[in-house]
């Protein structure tokens, strides 16, 4: 059964898995030591964590010799860009409203009589 892909992203682990991943590609005892010194997890751990993010199109694994390769796939991630996009005017519109009440409220109490003090 395949995860949302927000669900993959809403694990901690995966996401900090996925931060390391995009800014570079790692094997996969670089991403145990990182990962699992910065969570307190087991190899088998951040291993399993991998295997969720290679098997929902998050990231892809080549090896090199005994080594394995982790690179960051960008589908899933553009997929979530989609969505964000589709509901950013939402919030947008809003956050220009409000802009124009700050705004206005500023110009009122420019307008306004300041009480001596």
């Amino acid at each position: 059964m395949a995860l949302h892909p927000f669900a993959v992203l809403g694990d901690l682990v995966r996401r900090r898995l996925v931060e390391a991943l995009a800014r570079r590609e790692h094997s996969a005892g670089e991403l145990v030591e990182l990962i699992g010194k910065e969570f307190a997890i087991s190899q088998s751990a951040v291993s399993q964590q991998l295997r969720v993010l290679k098997d929902e199109g998050f990231a892809t694994v080549r090896a090199e010799g005994r080594r394995r390769i982790y690179s960051i796939e960008p589908a899933p991630l553009e997929t979530i860009g989609a969505w964000i996009s589709y509901y950013r005017s939402f919030w947008e519109a809003a956050l220009d409203d409000l802009d124009d009440e700050i705004e206005r409220s500023r110009r009122e109490m420019a307008r306004s009589p300041r009480p001596p003090s």
